[in-house]
């Protein structure tokens, strides 16, 4: 998925008119909570509230609480929409059951990627796809034209962008879920199942002071945590609710930077780095979530050529981190690029995402980064460079 603070908006042409940022519904408790604003897809965003570090930090030991209010939402509904998503995602979700998460892509005519996707099955003949913010038009426009198939089939669902009329509050971490609970057991929460049984890539129906929402096991995190999916008019009252219920057990307000540093050390990739139209699915580890043997758009380009570069994790040496663009080396030949890279504040090492020539993916290969005419001992990892303790 894709993340405001590592995704710059393009400047406008000179002279083309620029409209005003857009704000989430929490943008007043953002200001009141001195946070830092970044502009991203047209959104004034938190970026942070006091350091990325502390941040950080707090998601890994307690919680944090996001505002993902800029994300794009589209619903599919009718008799045939999981024949339809079979179609227009590289996914299979006719097997996929009511209260169900996948992750899933939307792919070019090329097979190149036009974005990474959460779909949740709302419904027998229901679902909720999750886009970027940067690419809501073109996830929007792409599913509501492959609505008609290239065959000419004219499937019976309707597609929606419901992007304006939902607001998405995450909360992640170890707390996460005690925080949850103590919402329930006030009766402001009540799930329409048990929250003990919503289990990870899973989602429920559920109100909130007497409003519906939609509670998920879901996030970029890395960590166990929740998103919820409400009116953007309920937005900051859940947003108090779960500062409030939280504070005694360490839950922070927690910006896109933060969440920017988590994700990469989970290993996940951002759209706009690790992915965009020219990569195919495989090349950066995502060939599972391809189903061939169901009939997509894109399924004839999808795989890459054989020396297409694929996407390593590599950890280095020193405090010196890799950023964007950096060259990855062999010697003096230049065999890859550096796509996302920190210092890692779990870890204390700094770590990388980069793509390779096919060669250089075995993990423990020794290279070298260029950071700013600096070489930098590194070597290549598996990923996750961050896995959360199992419970038990």
């Amino acid at each position: 998925m894709s993340d405001p603070s590592a995704s710059p908006v393009a400047p406008a042409a000179p002279g083309t008119p620029v409209a005003p940022p857009r704000e989430s519904p929490l943008h007043a408790a953002h200001v009141a909570a001195g946070a830092s604003f970044t502009d991203f897809a047209g959104w004034q965003m938190p970026v942070r509230y006091t350091s990325d570090l502390a941040e950080h930090h707090a998601v890994r030991s307690a919680a944090g609480v996001f505002d993902l209010s800029h994300m794009a939402e589209i619903g599919v509904a009718g008799p045939e929409a999981t024949a339809f998503l079979d179609a227009a995602l590289a996914g299979s979700f006719g097997t996929m059951p009511v209260g169900r998460a996948k992750y899933s892509l939307l792919l070019a005519d090329d097979g190149g990627i036009l974005d990474d996707l959460v779909v949740y099955r709302t419904d027998d003949d229901t679902f909720l796809v999750v886009a970027n913010a940067a690419n809501r038009e073109v996830a929007v426009s792409a599913l509501q034209a492959r609505v008609v198939a290239p065959s000419g089939r004219s499937f019976d669902v309707e597609v929606s962008d419901d992007s304006d009329t939902t607001a998405l509050v995450a909360i992640q971490g170890p707390a996460a879920a005690g925080t949850l609970d103590a919402l329930v057991v006030e009766d402001r929460l009540q799930p329409e199942t048990p929250l003990d049984e919503l289990r990870y890539y899973r989602v429920l129906h559920a109100s909130f002071d007497g409003q519906g929402v939609l509670v998920a096991r879901t996030g970029y995190t890395g960590e166990d945590g929740f998103e919820i999916y409400c009116p953007p008019e309920l937005a900051p009252t859940i947003w108090d609710a779960l500062l409030d219920t939280g504070a005694d057990r360490g839950v922070v307000p927690a910006g896109l930077a933060s969440r920017d540093t988590l994700r990469l050390e989970a290993g996940m990739p951002l759209y706009g780095h690790e992915l965009d139209t020219t990569t195919r699915p495989a090349q950066a580890g995502l060939g599972r979530v391809v189903a061939m043997d169901t009939t997509f758009v894109g399924r004839d380009g999808v795989a890459p050529a054989e020396d297409a570069p694929v996407l390593v994790g590599i950890v280095m040496e020193g405090r010196r981190a890799a950023r964007a663009g950096y060259p990855v080396m062999d010697g003096d030949r230049r065999i890859g690029v550096v796509t996302s890279g920190a210092l890692s504040p779990t870890l204390g090492h700094p770590v990388a995402m980069a793509f390779v020539e096919p060669g250089y993916t075995e993990p423990g290969t020794v290279l070298h980064i260029d950071v700013r005419g600096t070489s930098i001992p590194s070597t290549v990892s598996s990923f996750p460079f961050y896995r959360r303790q199992a419970k038990g």
